[in-house]
């Protein structure tokens, strides 16, 4: 047996690489991985949008949106059913990225040098922080709850299935998720904008050279060295 350390799994990705020129560019997500991230973010948009116009009458207005109460009543949970298949195929494509890394410790301890925009204080980065990382498994573990309390007050089809004191848990905890799932968009969303040039890497698929270097050097750095080598780390 070698007394070697095994190393740490890459967190390259197929369809990641480097283009040299004026400036270096990055490619960071595929044709394919941009299309599922949409799908899942619209479905979310709208499920969280329909959810809240059945949640409360004061915003009950929102069933407009939707062609009526009765019409978003019966497609919320179809919206719910994409949302959730869409993002079993965004799990599939990023959970090898998204698992806990020792430089994520110490980013989370450095969070305020995180927020101060104090980079060079940072350790080096994989493709993703720990921040991201957090909103990742935050959503994977919520669209589970969402999907199985979903499923419990579909009265359509599952409603002789269960309780009404089952489907009563059912819906607080559906509701519960659906206000913390909200929450995490809301997060993702306010740092893709916070951070300059982020946004691009889900529109056109491509970050710059010196984004990469500064937010994600570990992660450039094996591109290169893949690059150099002939391949990618994860050919």
């Amino acid at each position: 047996m070698s007394d070697n350390p095994r190393p740490a799994p890459s967190d390259v990705m197929p369809g990641d690489s480097v283009q040299p020129g004026r400036p270096v560019t990055v490619n960071r997500y595929t044709v394919g991985a941009r299309i599922n991230h949409w799908i899942t973010a619209i479905s979310l948009i709208l499920l969280a949008l329909s959810g809240l116009s059945l949640f409360t009458p004061s915003l009950f207005f929102l069933t407009n949106l939707f062609g009526g109460g009765q019409l978003t009543r019966a497609i919320h949970p179809w919206i719910g059913v994409v949302l959730f298949f869409s993002f079993s195929i965004l799990f599939i494509r990023f959970w090898r990225a998204n698992l806990p890394k020792r430089e994520d410790v110490t980013w989370v301890a450095r969070s305020g040098d995180v927020l101060m925009g104090h980079e060079e204080r940072l350790p080096e980065l994989g493709k993703y922080n720990a921040g991201q990382k957090v909103v990742f498994w935050g959503m994977s573990a919520l669209i589970i709850v969402l999907i199985v309390s979903g499923l419990i007050v579909w009265e359509r089809y599952f409603f002789t299935y269960t309780s009404i004191p089952t489907q009563r848990v059912a819906l607080i905890v559906h509701s519960l998720a659906a206000v913390g799932i909200i929450c995490i968009w809301i997060i993702h969303v306010y740092a893709a904008i916070w951070v300059k040039g982020t946004m691009s890497a889900m529109t056109s698929g491509k970050v710059t050279g010196g984004w990469a270097w500064r937010h994600h050097r570990k992660w450039l750095r094996e591109l290169v060295a893949g690059k150099r080598a002939g391949g990618t780390p994860a050919e």
